[in-house]
């Protein structure tokens, strides 16, 4: 774990900072989005491995099959072994037209143990607004499996849930705004000082211009009129906009995972003048049982007595001081001289934010 952390220091503190970023990795085009699908399916043709008969939706699910197909059959009347109930999901993604097709993933909702094998049988997929946009129907690909017998079973990966590449045919074109008059940007990340140098950057693209084409409503948005001579040529101005170059601004912000024991940080964070004693306290506590044996033809008991010792132990303390200018290099440098883990490292941070001597945002996953 220390090797880890160590590693991860090592290269942030490598990695250049000023490096410049294209517009399309920072910000997106309003309007421009993905939509989520749902929908509700059947499994079908699977080995024994489908829904048991107290799973009442797939029976009926299939009967209402059966029924659209001309058959009628009385749901307590089937056996769905061979059946499961699923919700299928998929992505519509922007500007998708019909005709084209996307995955979809297929997951369980009975107590089928197993999709391995089975086929999706038509399913439409609906968007936010109620609308079919895709119908889904293909093999079922689970990457895993389970198999077993009298009691032993071997489970590899997830075999509940697959997916069906290519598996839903895009019915409704995807309800995406295309750019007319100006082009909002939405950063990815909120920042007021990436905002303004975002708009300087697309002005700086386009100073022939008679006025600047770009502005900042705020820490998020970024407006950008569209040039008369792109007017008839949106999609070519979008794509010149989003190979510009800009280097955002960087917040310093500390992440820390306590459940790993993960930290992860960059080199522009400084610390305020500040001196660290680090030591530990250990405390051991043993309990022995001992048998007390009367002698024979007494009128004692044999009892059970316990026996506790309690040991305390505890470090000389370690001391790290910090000047002035101190960057987290330094920090690092020192923590790993005194002998800190990962785990003392992550107490120390959350005491330093505490006391107010570390410039940076601290965030705790």
């Amino acid at each position: 774990m220390k090797r880890l952390f160590s590693i991860l220091i090592a290269c942030l503190l490598v990695m250049p900072m000023t490096a410049a970023t294209l517009l399309k990795d920072i910000a997106s085009v309003e309007g421009v989005r993905e939509n989520q699908l749902l929908g509700y399916g059947l499994v079908v043709g699977l080995a024994g491995t489908g829904d048991r008969q107290q799973t009442v939706f797939s029976a009926q699910s299939l009967t209402n099959v059966l029924q659209r197909m001309g058959v009628t059959v009385a749901p307590s009347a089937i056996t769905v072994k061979n059946t499961a109930a699923v919700m299928v999901t998929g992505t519509l993604p922007p500007f998708a037209q019909p005709g084209m097709k996307i995955d979809v993933t297929v997951s369980s909702i009975g107590d089928a143990p197993n999709l391995q094998g089975g086929l999706l049988i038509m399913t439409p997929l609906k968007a936010a607004d109620g609308q079919v946009y895709a119908v889904a129907q293909g093999p079922v690909l689970t990457g895993g499996f389970a198999a077993g017998g009298n009691g032993s079973t071997k489970v590899v990966n997830h075999p509940t849930v697959g997916r069906v590449p290519e598996g839903a045919l895009i019915e409704r074109p995807a309800p995406s705004a295309e750019p007319k008059t100006e082009v909002k940007l939405q950063l990815k990340q909120m920042d007021f000082g990436t905002a303004s140098l975002v708009a300087e950057a697309v002005n700086k693209k386009y100073s022939d211009l008679p006025a600047p084409p770009a502005h900042a409503d705020n820490g998020a948005v970024v407006t950008v009129a569209v040039p008369p001579s792109y007017a008839n040529r949106p999609v070519e101005f979008i794509a010149e906009l989003e190979e510009i170059a800009v280097n955002p601004k960087r917040t310093s912000r500390i992440v820390v995972n306590e459940r790993t024991g993960t930290i992860v940080m960059g080199k522009d964070v400084h610390v305020a003048p500040v001196a660290i004693m680090h030591g530990s306290l250990t405390v051991e506590v043993q309990t022995t049982y001992s048998v007390s044996q009367p002698e024979a033809f007494s009128n004692g008991k044999t009892e059970v007595i316990p026996e506790t010792q309690v040991k305390a132990g505890e470090e000389k303390t370690k001391n790290l001081m910090l000047k002035e200018g101190a960057t987290v290099e330094d920090l690092v440098r020192g923590l790993n001289t005194i002998g800190a883990t990962p785990r003392d490292i992550i107490a120390i941070l959350q005491d330093l934010r505490a006391a107010g001597a570390l410039d940076a945002d601290l965030e705790v996953i």
